[in-house]
């Protein structure tokens, strides 16, 4: 078996299996201890007075089927599959004649201490260490009080293993939860960054369009009375971008929380107002209005940026392109270059393929798809599947953008290999830029 079908198997191997075949090989370990195998003078353990009579192989079998039943037990109740373990070990050691529980008998019982030490809350761990030990306790002191021999060496052998796989579980344990708080916790991080981000953008989204409509009002008042009818598409500008804009705004302030952030907020230009105007702007050329946010219209600059840093980005438009309402013109940007960004920095692949499909009025639906890593692809390149992994959680950031317009968001891998992500956000009806 090659050493990629093996990892596999053990992935599977529960730690049920995992406390069988620890009982199996201590029981074969104490058969042969007893037998006079090749090589040897003598066996290295006597053998006990009933140990291949009927009743010890009676005893043997049924300390088996206990084993074995608890093994059964221990993904499901492994408290009670404890109990089951040590009562094997104990039922086990009459047959045997030994004065203690012998270590092999304990292994299956030391992998269901670290089970329930590594997975299951405190107060329970505590329990079964208790247990544990008790029963080996109680053995050792039944014996004492009987006047029988007692193996207070071996005892103790077993009460160390015992602790030392406990307080290994108990580790595991808290650097699982710890891992599992660090990464909700930078998570969350992504989360607020996203929305911080998306904040600034809106920022700026609404910046130019009080730009377009303060310099629409200016040219509005100086041609009312000449030219009316230009004063009249120009109030149709300012509605039509105060409207997109307030629209936009109720979308995104209604899901956004608010944010405490460290440092002075972001400055605002302010924009021409109608006194600035002079009466030459009916002879002059109109002043430049705000730089307006990227859209959908940069992905074809985005795809030459992406190629001159090594991956080729075919851009596929299905369906007739149109007019989208900023904030969601911006955030379907803002998702591409993500995942792009992605495909470069974390994929291997040499190429990707971005797909704009506008056939749903009601819905834009994007895809970002990379065939996987090249034969040549380098192998320290880890792909950010999870929003944990490679740098700054990206999918995170992107599914929470995607969820604050209500859209649906899904990356993972592709059937054939690569990665596929895909976003669907809403188009509100009669939509129309600002």
């Amino acid at each position: 078996m090659s050493a990629t079908s093996a990892a596999p198997l053990r992935k599977r191997m529960t730690p049920g299996w995992w406390a069988a075949i620890a009982w199996l090989a201590g029981l074969l370990f104490t058969v042969l201890l007893r037998l006079r195998l090749p090589g040897q003078e003598s066996a290295d353990v006597l053998r006990g007075v009933v140990f291949l009579r009927w009743d010890g192989l009676t005893m043997l079998v049924l300390a088996t089927a206990l084993a074995l039943r608890g093994s059964a037990l221990l993904d499901r109740r492994p408290t009670a599959a404890l109990g089951h373990l040590l009562a094997a070990a104990v039922l086990c050691s009459f047959p045997l004649g030994v004065t203690a529980i012998p270590l092999a008998q304990y292994l299956a019982v030391d992998v269901a201490l670290y089970t329930i030490a590594s997975h299951r809350p405190t107060n329970e761990s505590d329990r079964a260490a208790f247990l544990a030990v008790g029963v080996v306790l109680g053995h050792l002191a039944v014996r004492l009080l009987a006047g029988w021999s007692a193996g207070t060496t071996t005892a103790l052998a077993v009460l160390s293993t015992a602790g030392a796989v406990w307080l290994v579980g108990r580790s595991a344990r808290q650097n699982r939860l710890h891992a599992e708080e660090t990464r909700a916790r930078a998570a969350e991080q992504a989360v607020i960054a996203e929305r911080l981000r998306i904040a600034r953008e809106m920022h700026d989204t609404v910046a130019h369009s009080i730009g377009i409509v303060a310099l629409q009002a200016g040219a509005a008042r100086l041609v009312i009375d000449k030219r009316p009818e230009l004063a009249r598409e120009a109030l149709g500008e300012i509605e039509t971008a105060s409207r997109e804009t307030l629209a936009g705004l109720r979308r995104m302030l209604g899901a956004l929380r608010t944010a405490d952030t460290a440092g002075a907020p972001d400055t605002v230009a302010t924009p021409a107002t109608p006194a600035d105007v002079s009466p030459d702007v009916l002879a002059e050329p109109a002043p430049p209005a705000p730089a307006a946010p990227p859209g959908l219209a940069s992905l074809d600059r985005l795809a030459e940026t992406t190629g001159a840093a090594g991956v080729r980005v075919t851009v596929r438009r299905v369906g007739a392109p149109r007019p989208l309402p900023p904030d969601i013109d911006l955030s379907a940007f803002r998702v591409l270059q993500e995942s792009v960004t992605n495909v470069v920095r974390h994929s291997g692949a040499d190429t990707c393929t971005i797909t704009v499909d506008h056939r749903d009025p009601d819905t834009l639906a994007l895809t970002v798809e990379d065939p996987g890593p090249g034969p040549g692809a380098a192998t320290g390149r880890r792909r950010d599947r999870a929003g944990g992994g490679g740098s700054g959680y990206g999918l995170v950031g992107m599914r929470e953008r995607v969820g604050l317009l209500h859209g649906e968001f899904t990356a993972g891998p592709r059937p054939g290999g690569g990665f596929r992500v895909t976003a669907h956000l809403p188009v509100p009806p009669g939509a129309a830029p600002a």
